[in-house]
């Protein structure tokens, strides 16, 4: 199998939210970063098993600046065969989208595959315009996979529920948890990492259609309000005028 997943670069979960000071940015001083976890543990794990099994390799590719290379030789290290780095900032998932569809188009991947969603901004959008840009069936929140020839069986969670659908290769499938287990990179897999073909390639030319016009921090949380388990048409009023229902 020739399988390429898709990586992106992620604040940690513990970072502070704080913007520039017209707010069109957001401030990365003093934040750590981490690979996406449902790139890392779940996707690229579950394309490892897979390449493991039934033979073939995995590729990374990752749309960002030359500082995500650290983390792209990660995924390196947990075993992926080599990587590509589109060299652009990324702008917005459409943008992201484009380069990466654009990049795979005619290397006769057998599947693309994601994370369901980056812990950052969890629009899940990225995998289903992949497939859309290249006409490809796409499997979302996959949960579970199992694949005989040229044949997938794959579990995805659905509201109240799981699906389990079959499907034809090629595709591109967006991993939820449960897909795989975490791996923890070895001394072995990181000294190999080092020695791994990672490419750099220049962006297509793409004008984005939607930009940020500002961000923008969610108001306080209001203190609670206690009110006396004997007054209930008190807490009826509040609940009618001033309660908001998110």
């Amino acid at each position: 199998m020739k399988i390429l997943v898709c990586i992106t670069k992620t604040p940690d979960t513990t970072a502070p939210v704080r913007f520039s000071a017209d707010n069109k940015e957001y401030n990365p001083a003093g934040v750590a970063y981490i690979l996406n976890p449902y790139d890392e543990w779940y996707s690229l794990v579950c394309a490892l098993e897979l390449t493991e099994k039934h033979g073939g390799a995995v590729t990374v590719i990752n749309v960002g600046p030359a500082d995500n290379e650290t983390l792209i030789r990660k995924a390196l290290a947990i075993g992926a065969a080599d990587a590509i780095r589109i060299d652009a900032n990324p702008s917005s998932a459409l943008f992201v989208a484009k380069q990466i569809a654009g990049y795979a188009k005619d290397k006769g991947y057998d599947a693309i595959f994601c994370g369901k969603e980056t812990i950052d901004y969890n629009g899940a959008e990225v995998g289903p315009m992949i497939a859309e840009l290249l006409d490809l069936p796409f499997l979302s929140f996959a949960n579970h996979l199992e694949l005989d020839g040229r044949k997938a069986k794959v579990s995805r969670d659905i509201e109240g529920g799981t699906e389990v659908v079959e499907v034809e290769l090629p595709f591109v499938l967006s991993a939820a948890k449960d897909l795989a287990e975490q791996r923890i990179p070895n001394m072995m897999g990181i000294m190999k990492a080092k020695q791994k073909p990672l490419q750099v390639i220049p962006p297509a030319p793409f004008e984005d259609k939607a930009v940020i016009a500002v961000y923008e921090t969610p108001p306080a949380k209001s203190s609670v309000r206690l009110i006396d388990p004997e007054n209930m048409d008190e807490l009826v009023r509040l609940l009618h005028e001033e309660a908001k229902i998110i």
